[in-house]
């Protein structure tokens, strides 16, 4: 296994270094053009590695072409023009993928296939997430250097004479990676889950048996692929796994996270989608099902996937400058474009957000007491001589006095299944309306600080007059909803409210659209398929899932022993269960109704009623617990 190829850096694309490759590594048998739709889904497909040698020149140049209907780019790739090019991209790193359970005949080595990261083409355009967060990058640079060039000041607040000094401006981005595992075919239960989250019994714990043995190989075989993995641990969800007499583990259900280091915002999202592969194979490897959704288990922690951006100057004398950071770190939190790029994502978030909660999965995460953002707001920290970390809020200011290259901001709102490629594009698009803002303000650092601390109804030159976006506090425990929606703003609560944002707040589209980044078409594909996959898991899944809970609410007391306080909390199940699922001829259920309305295409309607489903299916299970717990006995 020594002898494996992981990586291949874009200084050895070369045609001729690559027909080297391939004949020193005979076990790599297939190449995969990895382009990334819109919905963050990676195209993967088999071409055996001797048709790619015989023609690398026009694979390399061209790529491949496709159906570009059968992947996720409404309103772009349409079924009477859905011709799709996929083009390697020749400036990141590619990975080989090893398919453990199947050797090459002569070397007994595991066949591999090289996954190219690739651009989705379509009528000479590039229209993926990778090409997008690449056009991101590139405006973001060249704005930031006409910002230095425009206004002096900056430069001073950075601590420089000249924009000469600059050799280039460096982007840095990262995520973590939250997941469950379990044994297959076991289920949650649900009290012992919540239990143990409230007791804090799993957080940080130590690893055992096969959950171990599958961390610890994941983090050695992300070493070879050069992730630089910073940690593995356990996270808050779960409960100890049993072991068995023969020393094996069971009943395993366990929530885990693995941190690796830093890269460039689009190798960034290549590693993620590389990571997922890398677990899912391993923990499957040792019989362990894998998860990354939002919130796997209704009333358990669920799975985030914090994203945190930088970024830095390289200077031509060979030092380097945090473009956020301030000259003191022990005066100020942050520099003015720092303070800049940070008011750009909370007065922009509402056209940030539909890139990142998308799903009704992950809108089912965001929910107050899971240690997951429920509003707009910041925390920078107690003091600038003793950073804090407040995990209550949505953006939070990571610094450290001693190494100021590492201040940057961590988005606490994305989940595994968020798509990072336009999450980050659309970040960094809004960070820099931010920073222009403040660059045009001339406000120093101070002034900068009062603006982004200020209180509902205060005037500020660029944040919404009647929101307030900074908190020291715990935002769940120290503000009712109420407080926190008058201070805060309204959050959305589903997917169709979410894309409605690109609607009400038109003029702030146009920041995504700055610099060529995203196009009108992108936007309406992004919503449109929202909008399709919202409606149909609504229309299937969810309703699905809801009757078949509602009809396994039976009845189990004895009436010959059961006492006054079984009927009357079986007649609360009961009535609850009627009007979630039974209509009548006088009146519809709220899930018929959620049905008619998807129907008729009233989504405004469908939405309103899920929220009252979500909430009265609670109460269903909250009813139904009430009433099992008071039972001595239940009936066959």
């Amino acid at each position: 296994m020594r002898d494996l190829l992981y990586v291949i850096p874009p200084q050895e694309h070369s045609i001729e270094t690559l027909k080297r490759i391939f004949r020193e590594h005979p076990e790599i048998k297939f190449v995969s053009l990895m382009g990334v739709d819109m919905g963050g889904n990676a195209t993967d497909e088999k071409i055996p590695i001797h048709l790619f040698t015989q023609d690398i020149e026009n694979f390399l140049t061209y790529g491949i072409q496709t159906d570009g209907s059968s992947v996720v780019l409404h309103e772009i790739a349409v079924l009477n023009n859905a011709k799709l090019d996929i083009i390697p991209d020749l400036e990141v790193n590619w990975f080989i993928d090893y398919n453990y359970e199947l050797l090459e005949e002569e070397t007994q080595l595991p066949i591999g296939t090289l996954k190219i990261p690739s651009f989705l083409v379509h009528d000479n355009k590039k229209v993926d997430s990778r090409s997008i967060l690449n056009r991101a990058e590139k405006y973001f640079k060249k704005s930031t250097l006409e910002l230095l060039k425009k206004h002096p000041h900056l430069l001073k607040n950075l601590g420089l004479h000249s924009v000469e000094e600059i050799e280039s401006i460096e982007l840095t981005a990262a995520t973590e990676l939250e997941f469950w595992v379990k044994s297959p075919e076991d289920g949650a239960d649900i009290e012992k889950l919540s239990t143990s989250q409230t007791l804090k019994e799993q957080y940080w714990k130590r690893t055992q048996g096969i959950v171990r043995t599958a961390m610890e190989k994941t983090i050695l075989v992300m070493e070879k692929y050069g992730f630089q993995p910073e940690m593995g641990h356990k996270e808050v969800g779960g409960i100890r796994s049993k072991i068995t007499g023969d020393g094996k583990s069971n009943h395993v259900m366990e929530q885990l996270e693995i941190d690796w280091k830093y890269s460039s915002p689009i190798q960034t999202g290549d590693n993620e989608l590389l990571m997922r592969q890398l677990v899912e194979d391993i923990f499957h490897g040792y019989g362990l099902e894998v998860t990354f959704r939002a919130k796997p288990i209704e009333g358990v922690a669920g799975s985030g996937e914090h994203t945190h951006v930088g970024a830095s100057l390289k200077l031509k004398n060979g030092k380097r400058k945090n473009l956020f950071a301030p000259m003191d770190m022990k005066e100020d939190f942050l520099g003015i474009l720092g303070y800049g790029a940070l008011m750009g994502i909370l007065r922009n978030y509402e056209i940030v957000n539909p890139f990142i909660t998308n799903t009704i999965d992950a809108f089912n995460r965001l929910k107050p007491g899971f240690e997951a953002p429920v509003c707009v707001v910041t925390s920078l920290g107690h003091s600038a001589k003793e950073p804090s970390r407040n995990r209550s809020i949505l953006v939070g200011l990571v610094r450290d006095i001693e190494n100021p290259m590492s201040t940057r901001f961590e988005v606490r709102s994305p989940n595994p299944y968020s798509n990072t490629y336009l999450v980050m594009a659309a970040l960094y698009q809004v960070m820099l309306d931010g920073m222009c803002a403040a660059s045009e303000s001339r406000k120093d650092n101070k002034e900068l600080e009062k603006e982004i601390s200020k209180n509902p109804g205060e005037e500020s030159f660029y944040l919404d007059r009647n929101r307030a976006y900074r908190s020291e506090e715990n935002v769940f425990e120290y503000y009712t909803e109420q407080q926190r929606n008058e201070r805060f703003g309204i959050p959305p609560a589903t997917p169709w409210e979410n894309i409605q944002a690109f609607e009400s707040y038109k003029d702030r589209v146009q920041i995504l659209l700055k610099g060529g980044v995203m196009t009108e078409d992108i936007i309406r594909s992004v919503a449109t398929s929202t909008l399709d996959r919202w409606r149909k898991e609504l229309a299937t899944r969810v309703l699905d899932d809801n009757m078949d809970f509602i009809r396994d609410c039976k009845k189990l007391h004895n009436e010959e022993t059961a006492n006054d306080l079984d009927q009357e909390l079986w007649e609360r199940v009961n009535a609850l269960k009627i009007e979630l699922m039974k209509s009548s001829k006088q009146r519809i259920s709220i899930l018929g109704g959620i049905r008619e309305a998807l129907k008729k295409g009233d989504y405004q309607t469908a939405s309103d009623l899920q929220l009252v489903m979500i909430e009265k299916m609670e109460e269903l299970r909250n009813a139904y617990t009430e009433y099992r717990h008071n039972l001595f006995q239940v009936s066959l």
